[in-house]
């Protein structure tokens, strides 16, 4: 195989890298993309490079941080997934989605998980999450989840492991399509000889769960998309998912509620609105329920929702499942609901409220990872290993102030792949978020966001910390 100068200096050692099995011998599905890269000059990748970054730049594929809008840093190599490797991630997340959704009609319903103890009712009641006003609540069809973004990572053995579940307002699906969509027009070449299976039905996917949660009466939902506004970090994704499944974007004060139906507001009068896709945290949905203090929501709203004339996706309470204290159930809850074996295992996690694993925790914070339980976006996390010992000693007392609201995992060897950086490849840690749909059946966007963390030895791969992404491919057979 010819030596690929790219890669010359490339380190491999002490973590699993999903690309080399060792220096310059690559993996099964890498060998074609590895060769194709040889006859590359690294001038001539990093002018590609630039090329895909000016695109998003032009395009205005941003996000929001510290109050200043940034382009999504985007990495040229894509990161592979053999057909095996998907067929387990596939059955493995879409029977994690169904759980979670049983989970929530139970929780929100007889409460049967509850009363024959696989979970306690003190950690669902005292999770922020948790919605009383959604007791007793049946949404449209049952359903309480239509769309969720699950995180994996892979271990030191390059084994598939789930991080955590984001079921409230996952973001990252617009990333995937653009990803695909840059690649194919700044490098697409590296196609040549490979088979993958396409992302750009992606937004059509999510268009037709998100018609499942309309009322049953409903033949032909109309669906909208609601935003807090511009000035929200992911305002790009709404605008794109919108245009994309052809949807009406809205703000609350586009719609109003009249006899508990929900209209939108147009330069011809008043729409009705069957199906509102929100990006909206569930406490700002409704400034008469819920948070008065609103400005986001629309009055009325869970009027609406609890008499069955709108469907809301997800569901309000969809939250509770997000806690990452619940998490530590999920392989019970899967038992339970399913009577099935996970099939995708965890990182083990440790429940602070319990006194002897806290104990053991305040005594290891050196070793592990700590977070927020309703943490999200990479805030509200201590990677010990990593840091200082007055940020372990304040860790330590927020965990002893309140156990309840964080847990703590094994520092787990995130796997590395190779990001182009100055020039060249250097090895940087990954994880991937792919994105459920669920609609009649569960189905799973093929590949979804592998998120990089573009800082040497970082484990905090979120775009809110400086984090980038990668095209994910899955190859057909």
């Amino acid at each position: 195989m010819r030596v690929n100068t790219l890669f010359e200096d490339y380190r491999v050692a002490g973590f699993y890298d999903e690309m080399f099995e060792e220096p310059a011998a690559p993996r099964g599905p890498y060998r074609g993309l590895y060769a194709g890269l040889a006859s590359l000059r690294p001038d001539t990748f990093a002018r590609k490079s630039e090329l895909a970054g000016a695109c998003y730049l032009n395009e205005g594929i941003t996000f929001a941080l510290h109050g200043r809008e940034h382009p999504f840093p985007f990495d040229l190599l894509p990161r592979l997934v053999s057909t095996e490797d998907w067929s387990t991630l596939e059955a493995g997340l879409g029977q994690r989605v169904r759980a979670l959704d049983q989970f929530l009609a139970d929780v929100y319903g007889p409460r049967k998980c509850v009363e024959d103890g696989v979970i306690p009712y003190r950690l669902l009641a005292s999770c922020n999450g948790y919605m009383r006003e959604m007791v007793g609540v049946t949404p449209p069809n049952g359903r309480w989840v239509q769309f969720a973004g699950i995180d994996l990572i892979r271990d030191d053995r390059g084994a598939w492991r789930v991080l955590e579940d984001n079921l409230r307002t996952p973001s990252g699906l617009s990333y995937v399509v653009q990803n695909r969509s840059f690649m194919r027009r700044v490098f697409p070449e590296a196609f040549r000889g490979h088979d993958v299976v396409s992302v750009d039905h992606a937004p059509l996917m999510l268009r037709q769960a998100l018609a499942y949660a309309a009322p049953e009466h409903v033949r032909d939902p109309r669906i909208v998309v609601l935003t807090p506004g511009s000035f929200n970090s992911a305002y790009y994704e709404h605008t794109f998912l919108a245009q994309q499944m052809g949807v009406p974007l809205v703000e609350g004060r586009d719609l109003v509620v009249r006899n508990r139906r929900v209209y939108v507001k147009t330069t011809t009068g008043y729409d009705p609105v069957d199906v509102i896709y929100r990006r909206i945290d569930d406490w700002y949905l409704d400034p008469v329920s819920l948070r008065p203090d609103s400005l986001l929501g629309v009055p009325g709203l869970m009027g609406a929702y609890r008499a069955g004339n709108v469907g809301i996706s997800n569901a309000p309470g969809t939250g509770i499942a997000d806690d990452k204290a619940v998490y530590v159930y999920l392989p019970a809850l899967i038992r339970y609901f399913l009577g099935e074996e996970p099939i995708l295992d965890q990182v083990r996690t440790h429940l602070l409220e319990d006194e002897r694993d806290r104990e053991h925790v305040l005594a290891n914070l050196d070793s592990l990872v700590v977070k927020a339980v309703d943490g999200a976006g990479g805030y509200g996390i201590l990677i010990g290993p990593h840091a200082t010992p007055e940020e372990r000693r304040v860790f330590a007392r927020r965990i002893e102030q309140n156990p309840r609201g964080y847990i703590a995992q094994e520092t787990v060897s995130l796997s590395r792949a190779p990001v182009f950086l100055d020039g060249r490849f250097r090895a940087r840690h990954i994880d991937l978020r792919p994105f459920i749909t669920y609609g009649a059946e569960p189905n799973v966007v093929p590949g979804g966001l592998t998120r990089v963390a573009l800082q040497d030895g970082s484990l905090v791969v979120n775009s809110s910390q400086g984090g980038g992404s990668k095209d994910t491919w899955v190859l057909a057979r």
